[in-house]
């Protein structure tokens, strides 16, 4: 399933847009229903929310991205003779790929080899090809869909004797509560076969203020990444949201080492959604969940991979920011079908 396909009347095309739109539409009327408001922040990254989070990560205050692509760039060669040959790479959430690119042009030097950048948003896998396209050896083939679905694709196409090397990096797994982060790590593991690797980021624990200034930056770059949530809903389902009339807000949960964004309304008011067929009542102070950032402890991470069919093979930590790198290959006697 490439995402590159250059006409605009491509009946695929068309159906997966009205299929995502629906999607879209069911999320936000289930999450906007109960209480406590809460929007998956899968639909934070459409074009401008793309854009806009490739801008927080060149930002002082997020220090996140900088020392994941830091330890990429300084240990790819390390990586890269943990892995065995003959493989093929999916990367889960790749956004513009400029990371990702230390570790490929280290796998490209010894052979040539197949990537699959899996993302919800096409505008992120246009600008993962625009960034690696000079990779000669790597052969690239965008996969717009869920981690999941696109990770099964990739999973299907595997030759005798190749080995499946999947990347979640930047975190993104600190999105899930706990219960879910290994339940997802489980259906990653599935998808996989004994011996396949997993190279996984996790942004680590550090001092409160740090961690808030990472998503509350002065400047308001990450305000307005939170807000588009709201724009877009105007724009795809025909909301009727005032962006004035509500205000990013940060929190920091100590019980569950999380950062929370939120977005909370000013005042009462009433929005419209017709896609939805929701209209909601907001009182002044209510807000809608939209992000989680859970951040780890270096002990925690060998039993995660543990209970999740995986065995730890390596790790690197930056020390400027501290986050974590994890590499680790799939247990040959594990069970992944169901969680515990």
């Amino acid at each position: 399933m490439p995402v590159f396909d250059a006409s605009v009347h491509n009946p695929r095309r068309v159906k997966a847009a009205r299929t995502a739109q629906d999607d879209f539409a069911r999320a936000v009327r289930a999450g906007l229903s109960r209480s406590p408001r809460e929007l998956p922040s899968t639909y934070l990254y459409d074009a401008v929310g793309s854009a806009l989070f490739e801008v927080i990560t060149l930002l002082p205050e997020y220090g996140l991205s900088r020392a994941d692509e830091r330890l990429l760039r300084l240990w790819a060669q390390a990586m890269v003779q943990q892995l065995p040959r003959s493989l093929l790479v999916a990367e889960l959430g790749s956004g513009s790929g400029r990371k990702t690119r230390w570790l490929l042009e280290a796998l490209a030097a010894r052979e040539r080899l197949s990537y699959f950048p899996i993302d919800v948003s096409a505008t992120a896998l246009l600008k993962c090809r625009q960034e690696l396209s000079e990779l000669g050896a790597v052969s690239l083939v965008g996969l717009e869909a869920s981690y999941l679905d696109g990770l099964q694709e990739v999973a299907a196409r595997r030759r005798p004797g190749q080995s499946l090397l999947v990347l979640f990096l930047g975190s993104t797994i600190g999105n899930f509560s706990t219960p879910q982060a290994e339940h997802f790590l489980r259906e990653i593991r599935r998808r996989q076969e004994p011996g396949d690797m997993l190279l996984i980021g996790t942004d680590l624990e550090k001092d409160v203020q740090t961690m808030l200034l990472a998503y509350a930056d002065p400047t308001g770059v990450t305000a307005a990444f939170n807000l588009n949530l709201l724009a877009r809903i105007n724009r795809e389902l025909g909301g009727d949201f005032k962006l004035s009339g509500f205000e990013h807000v940060v929190r920091y949960d100590a019980v569950g080492r999380r950062i929370e964004m939120h977005l909370r309304s000013r005042h009462r008011q009433t929005v419209s959604i017709p896609a939805a067929n929701l209209v909601c009542q907001f009182r002044e102070g209510e807000t809608i969940w939209t992000e989680t950032c859970h951040k780890f402890r270096i002990g925690e991470l060998a039993g995660m991979a543990e209970r999740t069919g995986y065995v730890p093979l390596a790790r690197w930590v930056d020390q400027e920011w501290p986050f974590a790198e994890s590499l680790w290959v799939a247990a040959p006697n594990a069970d992944p079908n169901a969680d515990p």
